[in-house]
C-alpha cells in the first residue's frame, strides 16, 4: 500500500504552522512556520491611518503567505511526493472575517477601501465592539432570547456578531458593499478549493448559529430576525443575505485543490480539502481526546478550555455549547481566557529592570527564561501578591472586555519574580473558575489535559496548575495539537478514516509524564483561590465597577 501523508494548517494569531503528517500513525514528517509578513495591526493600518483603542487588525494577504511559503517548504524538507498526500485540513482563529466581493477578493486590497479600517479582517482580539455586545446582551435579555443560554448568559465582544453591528454602525458602506463577511477559515478553504462553504464549527460558536437539534426544538438557524432588526435592520440584512455559503461539519470535504493553488503550492488539483475548524478546537482530537468529560486547556497567548459531554446544558458563563461543535456525537463546551502568554509578554516588554535583562543574557537564556527560575525558587503564596487575570479583559465567565488586570499586594520588597509569579497563578485561578462553572452547570469533569506551546515548555507553570486546579493535568504530546487536529480533518476528508474519532484514536498521543498536585501546594492555593474568587467577583459582578468608570476618564 502506497504512503498516505495529510497536510496541517494552523492559523494562530502572530503566525501559520504546517505540518505533514503520516496517515497511518500521526507521526510528524516535516514542519514549517510563518510569521505574518504585518503582524497584528493594533496601532495603525499599513499605509499609517490610525487606529483606535482596543482594536486587532490582521492583512489577508499574509495568511495565503502562509499557504504559498509553509507547505513548499514540507515537501523539500520531507521528500515526500505530491501524489501521496491525500488531504489537508486547516484550523484558524475564529471569530476572525473579513468583508469580501462577490470573486472573494477581500475590500481592503481594493484602493478606494485601503485606507478604511472596517474594510479589513477583524481578528478575535478585536475588543472595539464591547458596547454593541452589551446592547445586544440587553435586549436578548429583555426579549428572552432561546439562543443566549446557550453562550453564558451574555453576548460577548469577540463574536462575530458584535463586530458586525459595529461595522453596520460605523462604516456603513462596507456592508453594502460587500457581497459576503467571511470568517478567515471558511475563506482559507476557498481560496484552496473555489468552494463557498461553512463552518458549522465556527458558525455555531462564533455566530451563534443553532441546528435543528435543540431540546426547545424551535431553534435553527441566526439569531431572530426580530430580535436582530431591532438591535439594527442593517445587521439584520447582513445575517440574511451575507454569512453563505454550503454548510459542512468537522472532517467534511468542502471540494479540492483548484489546478491554480495545486500549481502554487506543488501539490496535486482536486486533493480533498476539509471544512475549517476553529484552532482550538482541532486541538480535541490532536491530543488524542474522544471521549466526554476530557477538559483541554489550549495554552498560548490566549487559553481556550474545550469540554465535551453527552449532556445538554445552559452553563452560565461559558462561551458557548455546540452539538457536534468538537467531537461528533457530543456537545462540545467552550470557554477561556483571553490573555494568558500575552500577560508575561506584556510584562517582560514593559516592568523588568534592566539589571534582569543584563542578568539573562550574561546567563545565555531570555528574560522569560530567568523569572520562571526565579519565580520557581519562590514557596506557593510567598510572594504575598494575588492578581486578576484580565489583562486583555474577561472571556468567562464574566464575558466583560473592559475589565482590566489588576495586582494586590505590593510593597517595597515585591520583585519581579513576585509579580512573574502571582501572574501565573492568577491564569491558574482563571481556569479553576472556568472548570468550577462548568461542574456547577451540571457538566462534568473527569480529568484534564493540556496543549500548547506554554504546556510544552513551561514545568513550573504547569505545576502551578496542577496544585491550583488540584488535579493531575496530562500533555499533549505534539507540539502543534491544533495542526494535528487539522491534519486529521484532512484525513477524514480524504477518506483515510471514516470518523474524527477514530482519527483522534489512531493519530493523537500524550507524553509518558504528567502534572500531579503537590499537597501542601494545593492546600496555600485553596485559601488564595477563595480571595482571588472574592476580588473576581467584587471588581467584576458588579460590587465596584471602578475599572469600568476609570476609563471613562480619558
Amino acid at each position: 500500500m502506497a504512503e498516505k501523508y495529510v497536510i496541517g494548517l494552523d492559523y494562530g494569531t502572530l503566525s501559520g504552522r504546517a505540518i505533514l503528517v503520516d496517515a497511518e500513525n500521526g507521526r510528524t514528517v516535516a514542519q514549517s512556520v510563518k510569521n505574518y509578513t504585518h503582524g497584528v495591526l493594533e496601532k495603525t493600518l499599513v499605509d499609517g491611518t490610525p487606529l483606535p483603542a482596543a482594536w486587532a487588525l490582521a492583512v489577508p494577504a499574509d495568511y495565503l503567505e502562509v499557504l504559498t511559503e509553509t507547505i513548499p517548504k514540507l515537501l523539500a524538507q520531507s521528500g515526500v511526493k505530491a501524489e501521496n498526500i491525500v488531504g489537508i485540513g486547516l484550523d484558524v482563529t475564529a471569530s476572525t472575517f473579513l468583508p469580501v466581493d462577490q470573486n472573494g477578493v477581500p475590500l481592503c486590497e481594493k484602493a478606494e477601501y485601503a485606507a478604511r479600517p472596517h474594510a479589513w479582517m477583524k481578528l478575535w482580539k478585536h475588543h472595539a465592539a464591547q458596547s454593541q455586545a452589551d446592547r445586544m446582551t440587553g435586549l436578548a435579555r429583555e426579549r428572552n432570547e432561546d439562543f443566549l443560554k446557550w453562550y453564558g448568559g451574555t453576548v460577548n465582544a469577540e463574536w462575530t456578531l458584535p463586530k458586525l453591528l459595529q461595522i453596520a454602525e460605523e462604516d456603513p458602506e462596507i456592508c453594502r458593499e460587500a457581497d459576503c463577511f467571511m470568517e478567515a477559515g471558511d475563506w482559507l478553504v476557498m481560496r484552496l478549493t473555489g468552494e463557498r462553504t461553512r463552518s458549522m464549527c465556527i458558525a455555531g460558536y462564533k455566530l451563534q448559529y443553532r441546528k435543528a437539534w435543540e431540546p426547545s426544538g424551535v431553534l435553527t438557524g441566526y439569531p431572530d430576525r426580530e430580535y436582530l432588526n431591532r438591535i439594527s435592520p442593517l445587521l439584520a440584512d447582513i445575517v440574511a443575505e451575507k454569512l453563505g455559503g454550503r454548510p459542512l461539519e468537522l472532517g467534511e470535504a468542502a471540494g479540492g485543490l483548484t489546478d491554480a493553488m495545486a500549481e502554487r503550492l506543488g501539490l496535486l488539483p482536486k486533493t480533498p480539502v476539509a471544512a475549517a475548524a476553529i484552532d482550538a478546537h482541532a486541538s480535541v482530537p490532536g491530543v488524542g481526546i474522544c471521549s466526554p468529560g476530557e477538559l483541554l486547556m489550549v495554552l498560548g497567548t490566549s487559553c481556550c478550555a474545550m469540554l465535551c459531554s453527552e449532556q445538554a446544558a445552559a452553563v452560565p458563563g461559558i462561551f458557548g455549547m455546540v452539538k457536534d461543535g468538537i467531537l461528533p456525537g457530543y456537545y462540545g463546551y467552550e470557554a477561556g481566557q483571553s490573555s494568558v502568554g500575552d500577560t508575561f509578554d506584556w510584562f517582560v516588554r514593559n516592568c523588568v529592570p534592566e539589571s534582569y535583562v543584563r542578568e539573562a543574557e550574561n546567563a545565555g537564556m531570555d528574560v522569560h527564561r530567568c523569572l520562571t527560575e526565579k519565580a520557581g525558587r519562590l514557596r506557593a503564596g510567598e510572594s504575598g501578591l494575588i492578581a486578576l487575570d484580565w489583562w486583555n479583559g474577561n472571556r468567562s465567565c464574566l464575558a466583560d472586555a473592559n475589565l482590566k488586570g489588576m495586582i494586590l499586594g505590593l510593597d517595597l520588597a515585591t520583585k519581579p519574580e513576585h509579580i512573574y509569579r502571582a501572574l501565573i497563578e492568577s491564569c491558574a485561578y482563571g481556569m479553576r473558575a472556568i472548570m468550577e462553572a462548568f461542574e456547577a452547570g451540571g457538566v462534568k469533569v473527569e480529568s484534564v489535559y493540556a496543549c500548547g506551546g506554554i504546556a510544552k515548555k513551561n514545568p513550573l507553570m504547569m505545576q502551578i496548575y496542577a496544585d491550583v486546579l488540584d488535579r493531575e493535568i496530562r500533555i499533549g504530546s505534539s507540539d502543534q495539537s491544533s495542526a494535528l487536529g487539522a491534519a486529521m480533518f484532512g484525513a477524514v476528508a480524504a477518506g483515510v478514516y471514516p470518523s474524527v474519532i477514530m482519527a483522534a484514536k489512531a493519530l493523537g498521543h500524550v507524553e509518558a509524564y504528567s502534572y500531579r498536585p503537590v499537597s501542601e501546594n494545593a492546600a496555600v492555593y485553596r485559601r488564595l483561590y477563595q480571595e482571588y474568587s472574592a476580588l473576581h467577583d467584587y471588581f467584576g459582578r458588579g460590587g465596584n465597577d471602578v475599572m469600568k468608570r476609570i476609563r471613562c476618564l480619558w
